[in-house]
């Protein structure tokens, strides 16, 4: 049976993810929705080697640090010899900076904008997602919403949840002034210019509308020519927001749609009734040759993928990022933003 040395102690895996082992075992290691997504897990191979589905979907030069998720790693696939792997804790190799608070803004009820001043070197593109700190080891995932070449600041939208650790602070403590930590960004949910042709369908749900917003106006700004439609939807209108800065951009840019829709609420002007899924696949059945985004509540992102890979759109151009609840989050606590 394979062994892990992690902190200088050695432990057999079994058939468990190397996750479940070490947590099991006490030790604290950051972690959010253990499917691979959040890459909240990460962690730093010191000797050996992991198995190769640890490292699906990591950035190459993640994989050139030697970083892999803990939740994906079944050393039992892969570790043959006893003491084969040794572990670290990522923090050495995950880059993090210091931001500043320039602004909180209510969007909705339940959403706020964050506005962070970073460091003038930090790089991303629109849609990437960030780690956001409250303390050592508590850290939640935020998609940014600003644009490098058209926003000074860092922008994040924040939905709190109920008993939501990280959110709650966010609500209730943190000011203007303040200052925090943050991951470097990454995730592959941003636009890649070449097809400036290329049909965009941009479906959301909630908090969901952060990395669309980017990726529209990057997408936009870099003069793609081919449609961009997006969808956000909410239960009801309260969940909505940004809806104006979506209809002036609709306005400016005639190859852009903003179409707003509650799920469970009487049409209100200016709304459609249904699903952002629903009302995409009414519009565009057949989406042979677009490139797709699908951000927020998990079980549509899932839908979505099936529904519109069956409309049409290739495999390898559905990007999603279900916003996934953390591993240690209450019940109603609903997604990791």
């Amino acid at each position: 049976m394979p062994r892990v040395a992690f902190q200088g102690r050695s432990y057999e895996v079994g058939g468990q993810s190397l996750l479940d082992c070490l947590t099991a075992r006490g030790h604290a290691i950051p972690n959010g929705c253990r499917a691979g997504i959040c890459q909240a897990c990460l962690m730093r191979v010191v000797r050996g080697a992991v198995p190769a589905k640890a490292q699906e979907g990591l950035p190459a030069a993640f994989v050139a640090r030697g970083l892999f998720l803990a939740c994906q790693c079944h050393p039992a696939d892969g570790v043959a010899a006893d003491d084969d792997l040794e572990v670290a804790l990522a923090d050495d190799a995950i880059e993090r900076y210091e931001a500043q608070v320039r602004a909180i803004e209510r969007l909705n009820e339940d959403t706020c904008a964050l506005s962070l001043q970073a460091p003038g070197h930090f790089a991303y593109r629109a849609g990437q997602f960030l780690q956001l700190f409250l303390d050592e080891r508590t850290a939640r995932n935020y998609s940014l919403a600003s644009v490098p070449e058209l926003d000074q600041h860092l922008m994040l939208h924040v939905r709190r949840v109920p008993g939501g650790q990280v959110s709650g602070w966010i609500f209730e403590h943190l000011q203007t002034g303040d200052r925090v930590t943050i991951s470097e960004a990454r995730g592959n949910c941003f636009y890649v210019p070449g097809a400036p042709d290329q049909g965009i369908l941009l479906i959301g749900t909630g908090s969901g509308l952060a990395p669309l917003y980017g990726i529209a106006r990057d997408a936009l700004h870099q003069a793609h020519r081919g449609p961009i439609r997006l969808y956000h939807g909410s239960r009801d209108s309260a969940g909505l927001y940004l809806g104006e800065s979506l209809r002036l951009l609709a306005e400016a840019y005639p190859n852009f749609h903003y179409a707003p829709c509650v799920s469970e609420a009487s049409s209100i002007d200016g709304c459609w009734t249904g699903t952002p899924l629903d009302l995409a696949i009414h519009d565009q059945p057949d989406l042979s040759g677009w490139r797709v985004y699908l951000c927020g509540n998990p079980q549509m992102v899932e839908a979505a993928r099936l529904q519109t890979f069956l409309a049409g759109a290739a495999s390898g151009q559905i990007l999603a990022d279900p916003f996934l609840p953390t591993g240690n989050a209450p019940a109603q606590d609903a997604a990791i933003r």
